[in-house]
């Protein structure tokens, strides 16, 4: 039996890959099976319900008929097709910041566990970023940087580092003392090719679901600091921006934060039966004491 059938079999894996994969066909498709651009406001259609139609000015001044599937909210921006952008948007945030954090935590954790002298010195460093709530820290590094997509990615995958680090680091520990690395070592195998050939394809597996818990959690650090209005800008579509302009009306019209939390919950519940079902796949014991 291949792995891709034991993953099949899983019905987290099964469920949650199937939810993801049909996020990114909204989002890839989000030109087609969106209305028109989402930015594009007219204000002969603020705040509408949800069905609505009506014949809507584009930016060259030509009009076409339109159905409002989610409604608009106070400046006349298609609710549909904003989600429909904002679904790239929190996709790409969730999926670069597992990326980053995971590629800077195995740098550091591969480094404290190898290297014993510099075991101390980078976990204390390591620590003192976990004793700081992740969502504080976030803001106040977009704070410093600025909002643009770049830094909230780096925003939400520092704080992420440290858990990162450590689970590599025991990882790492674990396996130094192992015969085939001792063999290595007798051998004068250089240590960054023992770090790179024979300790980390052995923390592959722990880094991928790891990576998977880290993108649902930073679909929802985004959307938390956009809807606090200290996330990427306003003008940029992202489903904590939709939901923090639609907040501002929501006892007329939940909707507008409604429908985006409609694919933000997706989303989320996705990556987690993800990395669920990628840890009972590849730690069966863990399965069992389940």
């Amino acid at each position: 039996m291949n792995i891709l059938t034991t993953l099949w079999r899983n019905l987290s894996v099964r469920w949650g890959g199937l939810v993801l994969i049909l996020l990114l066909c909204f989002g890839g498709l989000a030109p087609m099976l969106g209305t028109f651009d989402p930015s594009l406001m007219d204000y002969n259609f603020i705040s509408v319900a949800a069905g609505t139609r009506g014949d809507v000015t584009l930016a060259d001044g030509s009009t076409i008929p339109h159905l409002f599937l989610m409604g608009s909210d106070s400046m006349g921006r298609d609710i549909w097709s904003r989600v429909l952008f904002g679904t790239r948007i929190s996709l790409l945030v969730g999926v670069s910041t597992a990326l980053l954090a995971v590629v800077g935590g195995s740098l550091i954790g591969m480094l404290a566990g190898y290297y014993r002298r510099l075991d101390m010195v980078l976990m204390r460093i390591v620590d003192g970023l976990m004793a700081i709530p992740s969502v504080l820290l976030a803001i106040t590094l977009v704070a410093m940087l600025g909002a643009s997509l770049s830094t909230v990615v780096l925003a939400i995958a520092v704080p992420e580092v440290p858990r990162v680090a450590r689970l590599v680091r025991s990882l790492v520990v674990s396996l130094r003392d192992e015969p085939f690395v001792e063999a290595a070592r007798i051998m004068a195998t250089p240590s960054i090719t023992i770090l790179w050939r024979d300790i980390l394809p052995n923390s592959l597996a722990p880094l991928l679901v790891q990576g998977t818990f880290i993108a649902a959690s930073a679909i929802m650090t985004e959307a938390i600091l956009s809807f606090l209005g200290l996330g990427l800008p306003a003008n940029i579509p992202t489903w904590g921006n939709i939901m923090s302009e639609g907040r501002i009306q929501f006892a007329q019209d939940p909707g507008n934060v409604l429908f985006p939390a409609l694919f933000l919950v997706p989303a989320v519940l996705a990556f987690n039966l993800l990395g669920d079902g990628l840890r009972d796949v590849f730690d069966p014991k863990f399965a069992r004491r389940v």
